[in-house]
C-alpha cells in the first residue's frame, strides 16, 4: 500500500499530465483515489491541476469531511460524482474527470463514441456512452451516470466533459488519454469521408481476446454484461445495443458504414501485443 505522500505525489504528477495535454484549462477538472472504505484523496477546488503540490491534496471521508487538517484548500464540489462511481463500482480505486477537447466536442454535440474502428480501443475501452446532462456539483450527474458506469470504464458527460475510472490512478488517466485519442481519430476519419468499421465477428473476436487477457474493469461486451458477451451484444456497426440503454430518439444516429475487410487472427494478436507492451504488460 502506497504511503499518503506517495499517493499525493502521484496525483500531482497526473495533474501535470492532464494540464500539459490540454485536457483541462485554468482550474478545471478533478480526480480522486480511494484509499479505504471511508478514506479518499481528492484534488482541491480553485487550483490548476497542472500546478498542484502534495500539500494541496485533501484526504476526506464519504461525507467530504477532512480527515487531515487543511485550512487553505477546499474539496471539489464535484466529489459527489466520484462518490457515485465508488458506490456503483467496488472494483474502482480512482476516478478522473476532465474536459479533453475533442471528446468533449462529441459530448457537446450529443454524440457517443461508439464506432468500432480500432482494435486497441475495442479491447481496452469498448464503446463510450453519452450520459444525460446534469448540473455540476449537484446529485444530477451521479444519477445520470449511474447506469452507464456499471458496464463502462469511461463515459461522456453531455455538454460537460468526460469521466474515466480504473483500479488505480494511472489506469484511470490512461483511459482518459485513450478516449481523447479515439475521439481525434473518429473526427479525422469523418473529415476524410467516414471510417470503415470492423464487423460483428471482428469485434466479437477482440472482445474474446480481452476476456482471455483477464483485464480489470468493465466492458460492454465482457461476461459481466447481461448478455454474457454474446454476438447479439453488438450490431454490425459495433454499437452495443443490448448492453446499454438506447439513446433518445432526438439524438442523431449515423448510418451503418460498409463492412471492413477481414482481419486475420495473427494480425489481431500482433496489434494486441503492441498495445500490451505500450502499457507495460507485455
Amino acid at each position: 500500500m502506497a504511503s499518503s505522500f506517495e499517493i499525493k505525489k502521484e496525483m500531482c504528477e497526473i495533474g501535470r499530465r492532464i494540464y500539459q495535454n490540454g485536457f483541462v484549462a485554468a482550474n478545471d477538472g478533478n480526480f480522486s483515489v480511494k484509499a479505504g472504505e471511508n478514506e479518499f484523496y481528492c484534488t482541491p477546488t480553485g487550483v490548476s491541476k497542472g500546478f498542484m503540490t502534495p500539500d494541496m491534496i485533501l484526504k476526506v471521508d464519504k461525507q467530504g469531511r477532512l480527515l487531515e487538517p487543511n485550512s487553505k484548500y477546499r474539496i471539489s464540489s464535484e466529489f459527489k460524482m466520484h462518490l457515485g462511481v465508488y458506490r456503483n463500482r467496488p472494483d474502482v480505486n480512482a476516478v478522473v474527470h476532465a474536459h479533453p477537447p475533442v471528446a468533449t466536442a462529441h459530448a457537446v454535440c450529443g454524440k457517443a463514441l461508439n464506432s468500432m474502428i480500432m482494435p486497441e480501443v475495442i479491447i481496452f475501452l469498448g464503446d463510450v456512452p453519452l450520459t444525460d446532462y446534469g448540473t455540476p456539483s449537484t446529485e444530477e450527474i451521479p444519477n445520470a451516470i449511474e447506469g452507464a458506469i456499471q458496464n463502462h470504464d469511461a463515459v461522456l458527460l453531455e455538454n460537460h466533459g468526460a469521466l474515466s475510472v480504473g483500479i488505480n490512478l494511472t489506469q484511470a488517466y490512461f483511459r482518459m488519454e485513450t478516449l481523447e485519442y479515439w475521439a481525434k481519430i473518429n473526427l479525422y476519419a469523418a473529415q476524410l469521408g467516414g471510417a470503415n468499421e470492423l464487423n460483428q465477428n471482428q469485434v466479437k473476436r477482440l472482445v474474446q481476446l480481452r476476456s482471455e487477457m483477464k483485464l480489470p474493469g468493465r466492458h460492454p461486451g465482457c461476461p459481466t454484461c447481461k448478455n454474457n458477451g454474446t454476438p447479439s451484444c453488438h450490431s454490425n456497426t459495433g454499437v452495443a445495443n443490448s448492453c446499454r440503454e438506447e439513446a433518445p430518439a432526438s439524438r442523431p444516429v449515423s448510418p451503418a458504414p460498409a463492412a471492413a475487410p477481414a482481419l486475420d487472427e495473427e494480425t489481431i494478436r500482433a496489434v494486441t501485443r503492441q498495445v500490451m507492451a505500450a502499457l507495460g504488460r507485455g
